[in-house]
């Protein structure tokens, strides 16, 4: 028990010190997962909304299949992205493996669904009460998607920063594709995992806090918005 007391002390000075490595780990994390969720929201919100309003054959299959992939297991994206960028694999001389990017290709594909799924429900309630107005406008289909994402913002900044919440809690798939390297690929989770079986249980506390608090960061953003939208709508 003294230990863990020892431990939690410690961690929370490295905190109130800005502790060197600290900060390094915070910032690569935050860098790798703003940078998917700006990608991931770019593919998926225009997606989302086409999906809504547009009416065609397999529809419901690929509503389906954008609900599955929502559950996709990230250890299985992270092996998949390994074997695309191994030596061996199809983007092997790219020499990607092992670096950011790698953790934001496989970042990027496991929060894409879930951004677009909660985006073509958003959306698809939107669609609905402004159907007969843009119909009458004689809009484009492009003009229609522009319109529903504009009015729509606040709901749509709800589906990106879950998405955000989902990729900067990663740990599975980002260990496998980065490495854990130090200086280069080490972020919030993989530091965590590394310096717990190291028995440091300082700098894990002290990584797990800061993850805790962004995450609690993400989570009082997103109830905000979503309480903002419910009082709009009054």
């Amino acid at each position: 028990m003294n230990e863990i007391w020892a431990g939690v002390q410690e961690a929370f000075r490295l905190i109130f010190i800005l502790d060197a490595d600290l900060i390094e780990i915070t910032l690569r994390s935050l860098e790798v997962s703003l940078t998917a969720l700006v990608i991931a929201s770019a593919l998926a919100l225009p997606f989302g909304t086409w999906l809504a309003i547009r009416r065609f054959r397999y529809r419901r299959f690929t509503i389906a299949v954008l609900n599955a992939l929502m559950g996709l297991p990230p250890v299985v994206v992270g092996l998949v992205v390994y074997l695309l960028l191994s030596r061996s694999g199809p983007f092997g001389v790219m020499g990607l493996l092992f670096t950011p990017t790698a953790m934001i290709i496989a970042q990027v594909i496991i929060i894409t669904p879930l951004i677009a799924s909660i985006t073509h429900q958003a959306m698809r309630e939107l669609w609905s009460e402004y159907h007969d107005l843009l119909i009458s406008l004689n809009t484009t289909k492009r003009q229609r998607v522009v319109a529903l994402i504009w009015d729509g913002r606040r709901t749509l900044m709800t589906a990106a920063l879950a998405g955000f919440g989902r990729g900067i809690g990663e740990v599975g798939a980002i260990m496998i594709v980065g490495g854990n390297i130090d200086h280069a690929t080490r972020v919030l989770t993989t530091a965590i995992a590394l310096e717990t079986g190291k028995g440091d249980f300082a700098l894990a506390l002290g990584l797990g806090f800061v993850l805790i608090t962004l995450t609690l960061v993400v989570n009082l953003a997103i109830h905000a918005l979503s309480r903002t939208e419910q009082e709009g709508t009054w």
